[in-house]
């Protein structure tokens, strides 16, 4: 028997998982670390937190079955995308990862786009807008702010190439991450030079991008002496998680959307040839296999809105779930039923992070509208799932500028809840599947890109042809009646409410 391993590089925590050649997961791991947020909208970590998570998600996964680490045949990757990882001259990271979520490089990214003439040049040049969250401003500011650091860096890589470079001490990317850092020609699957150059960077700090299915080193004498893995297992590219979650999802063809809730959110569709960026709104990536590209829209805060309203109104029900054993997450999903569809008239705008689609904004913040003295918890948690989903069906609607959408395909958090699976189906107005093992997030996908990597399946969509289908929520027209009245209430939030938004920034708020 052939195992392939699946990596991912969470926000928070890494996981590790096995996946036969049927695509059946025979076990994962995973192991939390912490996230640092040292100013207000900023958000790092230690690169070695998620090595070190990496390491015991490998061992606990080497200890459940004897002779397992012989039957590993690849590994492949996934991780949290955009994060800055600077390395020194001898591969050491010289400051803490810069994160996809961070939020201080507006006046940086201002700098690349106008450099490149403007939206529109940019698009030319990528078919990517410069957003805060990527890459490229990360590496202006390093050079602004930190010049000691930036002098000192030799080499940057991403948060799951970190790992990649750990286990085989290759720093490389591949070329659906390469597309994230915003200075990648995604059309030619190659690094922008012209735009490298017009901002003035060194061309060497950019690592070699490969293919998501490309070996891209195997795992070294000292790696394995940490993790038990042997030496010379060939580890594959993989690709950046909100690309590579497309494929656990079965997402390889145009027409079918992927709705993912996790830390953040995102719709996600593939397609089959170039397609140039509607206004510069989706993120327009390589896809995870020569001829494929995968676009996304992302909101900077899903999950991590609703793990907010845990954290702050929901001490109770943490409590009783850790009495009772229960999940937390349930106790809230009982309570937001009580409140109904549409939660009372109660609106949540998820700008909690700023926000990246179909608003790219880090001055926008979250807010509740609706509010009166008749309004109860169990509104205010139901609103904010509602709120979620509403700025993931704005994204969806950029998408059905393009081409007709069938169904949706869930997975993250959100997937997990027959509640918010039925939700999904009313605002978006079309069935949503959950599908097999799309609940392993990026780590499947790793696998499934590794296993066609190591030639277990000929392609991609032979890879995902493992993947069935789990459960189908098809809309409610009396629930969908009472959203599209709240969705075109939600609609006029932001243009509302931006010039306060603005304001608020500039006592720094």
């Amino acid at each position: 028997m052939a195992y392939v391993l699946g990596i991912d590089i969470g926000t928070s925590g890494a996981k590790c998982l096995l996946m036969d050649p049927t695509g059946r997961v025979l076990a994962s791991a995973l192991k939390d670390y912490p996230l640092d947020t040292p100013r207000p909208g900023w958000a790092e970590q230690n690169p070695d937190d998620w090595w070190n998570a990496v390491v015991l998600g490998i061992r606990e996964l080497l200890s459940k079955e004897q002779d397992v680490a012989r039957k590993i045949i690849g590994i492949s990757f996934s991780g949290q995308m955009h994060g800055l990882v600077a390395l020194d001259g001898k591969g050491k990271v010289i400051r803490p990862a810069i994160l996809w979520c961070d939020q201080r490089t507006q006046k940086q990214c201002d700098t690349i786009t106008e450099t490149a003439g403007g939206v529109q040049g940019l698009l030319a040049l990528t078919n990517n807008c410069m957003l805060t969250g990527y890459t490229g401003g990360k590496l202006l500011w390093l050079r602004e702010e930190e010049p000691d650091n930036f002098r000192s860096m030799v080499r940057f890589i991403c948060p799951k190439d970190y790992i990649r470079y750990k286990l085989t001490g290759i720093p490389a990317t591949d070329v659906s991450e390469a597309s994230g850092t915003g200075f990648f020609d995604t059309r030619e699957r190659k690094w922008c030079e012209s735009l490298i150059s017009m901002v003035q960077l060194p061309r060497s700090i950019f690592p070699d991008a490969v293919e998501s299915t490309e070996q891209a080193g195997s795992v070294t004498e000292e790696a394995a002496s940490l993790t038990g893995l042997p030496t010379g297992i060939p580890c594959y590219a993989g690709g950046g998680d909100a690309v590579i979650q497309a494929v656990g999802s079965g997402l390889v063809k145009p027409g079918t959307i992927g709705i993912v809730i996790g830390t953040a959110g995102n719709v996600s569709m593939s397609f089959n040839r170039f397609t140039p960026n509607p206004e510069g709104k989706l993120q327009m990536f390589c896809g995870n296999e020569p001829g494929l590209w995968t676009s996304f829209g992302a909101t900077q805060t899903a999950g991590g809105a609703y793990r907010w309203v845990r954290d702050m109104l929901c001490r109770d029900l943490i409590h009783e779930a850790k009495m009772t054993g229960q999940n937390v997450y349930e106790l809230m999903n009982r309570e937001a039923e009580l409140a109904g569809p549409g939660a009372h008239g109660i609106l949540f705008a998820p700008y909690l992070s700023g926000e990246r689609c179909p608003y790219p904004d880090p001055n926008a913040r979250g807010l509740f509208y609706g509010m009166s003295l008749s309004t109860t918890r169990e509104d205010l948690i139901r609103a904010v799932m509602e709120g979620i989903t509403f700025s993931l069906r704005q994204i969806a609607g950029i998408y059905q500028q393009l081409m007709p959408l069938e169904a949706a395909v869930s997975s993250g958090g959100g997937a997990a809840s027959p509640l918010w699976l039925q939700m999904q189906a009313d605002i978006f107005g079309m069935p949503v599947k959950t599908v097999s093992a799309a609940s392993e997030g990026g780590a499947y996908g790793a696998a499934l890109v590794g296993g066609v990597g190591c030639g277990l399946f000929k392609n991609l969509t032979d890879a995902v042809s493992v993947i069935h289908t789990e459960t189908v929520h098809y809309p409610s027209a009396e629930n969908q009646d009472i959203y599209a009245h709240n969705y075109r209430m939600y609609q006029t939030l932001y243009p509302t409410v931006k010039p306060v938004f603005d304001l608020g920034a500039t006592f720094g708020y």
